[in-house]
């Protein structure tokens, strides 16, 4: 199981490095299910995996041109504070059990995992959906709508410090709708701050969490590596037919772990 852990981890970067994000979402049920690593730290590990495998990724837009510096702070402020103060503050906060229902106790764990399904079913969506065919168009003047990019920005951080996700499918339809950014600019800019707030968020710890480093830097490596090869196919297989594919699958594991996380408990 351990060697299958390993060999998933893979497949995270090679989404990142295919299709541009997405990844991500398989971190904590490749920890969880796979690696035998408890949901609560497990959320803690996907922080720190999905930051570097996010800095690797991110250099090759780096090298293109595709960053956009301006948006990533103005975008990445709100959500660098609420990941560090979610992980800091509210995760150690959320009691070993939470509430129940009937015979039915749901714990801190369960209650993650239930976020989390929820939040890999509202993924899926974004990557199974069609998108609209778009003409060629003249490059917008960048006008930025603040207090929409400021809320944005909080409650993706405070989805990423809960379940450790990137959150990629929210930030980049963001960083094209309220920072008018080129799609490809978007997925560029979008990895820059997904990885400072999952790495300061990992740093932001509230110190309940024992980390075992062995284990989180091979699955880091093992996913940094994924991005290489994700990368090469990217030159021979287009990404964007594969995204939908991709979105199906992350749909099947997000109801998956909903009825393993409730009716097989």
């Amino acid at each position: 199981m351990e060697i299958i852990g390993y060999l998933a981890s893979i497949l995270i970067g090679v989404a990142l490095g295919l299709i541009g994000g997405g990844g991500s979402i398989l971190t904590v049920p490749v920890l969880v299910y796979l690696l035998g690593v408890d949901a609560v730290a497990a959320t803690a590990y996907s922080l720190f995996i999905v930051g570097a495998t996010s800095a690797v990724g991110s250099a090759n837009y780096f090298k293109k041109g595709l960053v956009n510096i301006r948006t990533a702070i103005i975008f990445g402020i709100p959500s660098i504070i609420a990941v560090f103060l979610t992980r800091a503050y509210i995760v150690p906060a959320i009691p070993d059990e939470v509430f129940s229902v009937g015979g039915f106790m749901v714990t801190k764990s369960i209650l993650l995992m239930l976020l989390f399904a929820i939040l890999m079913i509202a993924a899926s969506y974004s990557m199974i959906k069609k998108d609209k065919p778009k003409t060629e168009e003249k490059p917008e003047v960048q006008k930025f709508n603040y207090p929409l990019i400021l809320i944005e920005g909080a409650v993706v951080g405070v989805l990423t410090g809960l379940v450790g996700a990137g959150g990629g499918f929210l930030i980049i339809p963001a960083l094209v709708v309220l920072s008018k950014l080129p799609m490809k600019e978007a997925v560029g800019t979008s990895l820059v701050i997904i990885a400072l707030k999952s790495l300061i968020g990992f740093f932001g710890e509230g110190g309940e969490t024992v980390i075992d480093w062995t284990l989180m830097l091979t699955v880091t490596a093992f996913a940094v590596g994924g991005i290489f090869i994700g990368s090469f196919l990217s030159k021979k297989i287009d990404g964007a037919k594969l995204k939908p594919a991709f979105g199906w699958f992350v749909l099947v594991m997000g109801i998956y772990i909903l009825i393993k996380e409730t009716i097989l408990k």
